[in-house]
């Protein structure tokens, strides 16, 4: 499994690209004047090889981000043998074949492995394990009437497919100034032909993020709980193998008097699970995700 990823800074009213971040010497001056805030999700945060020690950045927040390799694969097979997906022979081969692999680049012995848990799981949207799979539109809109009448309005499972179309368009490619080299493939929101050709995946993040807590940034880590991508127990396995002292132990946050998720705070790193929210926690779980950002933003803890 993988999915698309996304890199933004934000300067005040700036925000860049994970393109114009990589042009950073035209940029470089501007950034010295700002204090900004880094935000990234899934491997946007794994894949990103930049000279942080020579940007003012200050705080950082993290998405259902992949981690470290050995603890999101331990916890991403529990969450799916926990939840009902697997079958325990197919998670004792998961454990045996992929825990000391490569996410990015696994075993064929692993790969045999995932291929047999996804038969298992069946057709469900693995990025929201709760909600329905993208079907035809008209069809999926008449189920939902009646039984998930917010879904209707928050929530649609073909947002990915309704991406592919969008941008393979080419007055959309010309407006972004991409595919200027007329590729003879379609854009995908996850290319196979880059991920088989990526061949420096670091196996962890964790060195990095020790390096720069001890530098003095303020992260956070936040996690949608029906992710079965980079489901909350990877992060939570991930982050425990820090070793970080903990300064206020789990508790429950709240949004008009309803558990909003969990929270935990470290030295120096803070997690907040979003109850309900998927992969993209925005997407699924709106207004609880706008709580969060604010509570990031004034440097407070979720509201309890």
């Amino acid at each position: 499994m993988c999915c698309s990823w996304n890199l933004q800074l934000v300067l005040g009213f700036h925000t860049l690209t994970q393109h114009q971040i990589y042009t950073l010497p035209v940029i470089r001056e501007l950034l010295k004047m700002h204090m900004f805030f880094w935000l990234t999700g899934l491997k946007g945060f794994h894949n990103t090889s930049i000279e942080i020690s020579t940007l003012l950045v200050k705080v950082m927040q993290v998405g259902n981000a992949v981690t470290d390799d050995y603890h999101d694969f331990i916890g991403t097979f529990e969450y799916w043998w926990t939840h009902g997906l697997i079958s325990d022979s197919t998670y004792r081969s998961l454990r045996v074949a992929c825990d000391l692999g490569s996410s990015t680049h696994p075993s064929l012995q692993c790969m045999n492995a995932l291929r047999a848990a996804q038969i298992e799981q069946g057709n469900i949207d693995p990025y929201s394990i709760f909600t329905q799979p993208c079907k035809d539109t008209s069809t999926l809109r008449h189920n939902m009437r009646g039984h998930y009448p917010w879904m209707s309005r928050a929530y649609d499972p073909c947002t990915e497919r309704y991406s592919k179309v969008y941008f393979n368009r080419l007055e959309v490619q010309k407006a972004l100034h991409a595919n200027v080299t007329a590729l003879s493939y379609p854009w995908q929101t996850c290319s196979d032909i880059v991920g088989n050709y990526w061949t420096d995946a670091p196996l962890s993040m964790l060195p990095i993020y020790k390096e720069l807590i001890a530098a003095g940034l303020r992260i956070w880590v936040y996690s949608g709980d029906t992710d079965a991508v980079v489901p909350v127990t990877a992060t939570r396995y991930s982050i425990d193998a820090l070793k970080l002292p903990t300064v206020i132990n789990w508790y429950p946050w709240y949004d008009n008097g309803k558990v909003g998720g969990w929270s935990q705070a470290y030295k120096g790193l803070t997690l907040v699970t979003v109850t309900g929210a998927g992969h993209e926690v925005p997407l699924h779980r709106p207004r609880q995700a706008f709580i969060l950002f604010r509570s990031f933003l004034e440097n407070k803890l979720m509201p309890s």
